[in-house]
């Protein structure tokens, strides 16, 4: 791994997101890594191929992971040597947290840092990273959390009711919530000078907006904005520096924006749901030149 010293910081940064295993997107990633050589990669989640919807029977994660990422990461390493770039990596709520282990090991070996629910600093700079989305459609509930209360929307199952790959007391599983996880992660931190890597974004902004338009369930109309209003709530009281999201691949497309800002924080999504890479490149210093490309 990288180590944390305090050094003058080159903040030339990418972020990715919701790849879902796709060795296209991987490959055309670390070419213009290669290239460009930034000094920081985020990965926002959903980094596995497909989704679960069964219980954990499916390990193609380790075919993925070992046999394709994991030697496509060393062989970049061998090729840019030094410059291989920190690397800040989260899982989402379509990957099983049975493959939380491979991703660890692959942090053992070097080839990224897992950020989940932990703070690393890189000073003058703190990352940290949360996984949770609240309460989907969606069975797989390894990464769903309660919002701030026990309410589900119509549509969505309760995080108690779905599939877990890994053992989950019932209690945690019921009674924890986002909002008490944020608090927890950051206490009295002072977070002037952060980055927050979440999978979900905020609740009702221009990167939660769902094709759900005139959908309902037992008619009752969706909401249309499927974020998180805990995370909505920590980043308009907490006011970090950057905060950066995925999940909602349609939002981009359906909204026309991929960044937002509320206050003193800046916002990026780099979700997409069309078949090209969605790279964003920034600078930490310079967060309102950030850029996207499909590439």
């Amino acid at each position: 791994m990288h180590p944390m010293d305090d050094a003058e910081t080159d903040t030339r940064c990418f972020f990715v997101s919701d790849l879902h295993g796709d060795q296209r997107k991987y490959k055309s990633l670390l070419e213009v890594i290669a290239d460009e050589l930034p000094q920081m990669l985020f990965v926002g989640g959903d980094i596995l191929p497909g989704g679960l919807f069964v219980p954990s029977l499916d390990f193609t994660h380790e075919d993925f992971l070992a046999g394709f990422l994991a030697p496509s990461l060393q062989a970049l390493r061998e090729k840019i040597g030094v410059a291989y770039p920190k690397i800040f990596v989260i899982l989402g709520n379509d990957d099983g947290r049975f493959a939380e282990q491979s991703v660890l090991d692959m942090a053992v070996q070097g080839h990224w840092q897992y950020v989940n629910n932990r703070r690393i600093r890189i000073p003058p700079f703190a990352i940290y990273g949360y996984s949770y989305i609240p309460p989907s459609p969606f069975q797989l509930k390894d990464w769903e959390r309660y919002d701030v209360s026990r309410f589900v929307d119509p549509g969505c199952v309760p995080p108690e009711e779905g599939i877990h790959t890994i053992p989950m007391s019932v209690d945690d599983i019921k009674y924890s919530t986002i909002k008490d996880d944020l608090d927890n992660l950051t206490q009295g931190d002072d977070l002037t000078s952060t980055i927050f890597l979440f999978h979900s974004p905020p609740h009702r902004s221009k990167l939660d907006r769902a094709d759900l338009d005139g959908v309902k369930v037992d008619h009752a109309p969706l909401d249309v904005h499927i974020g998180s209003m805990a995370i909505r709530r920590f980043i308009e009281s907490r006011q970090p520096l950057l905060s950066l999201h995925g999940h909602v691949h349609e939002s981009a497309r359906l909204t026309g924006f991929w960044k937002e800002k509320w206050g003193r924080t800046w916002m990026f999504s780099a979700a997409h749901d069309g078949p090209e890479l969605a790279l964003i490149r920034f600078r930490l210093e310079e967060l309102e030149k950030a850029s996207r490309e499909l590439v």
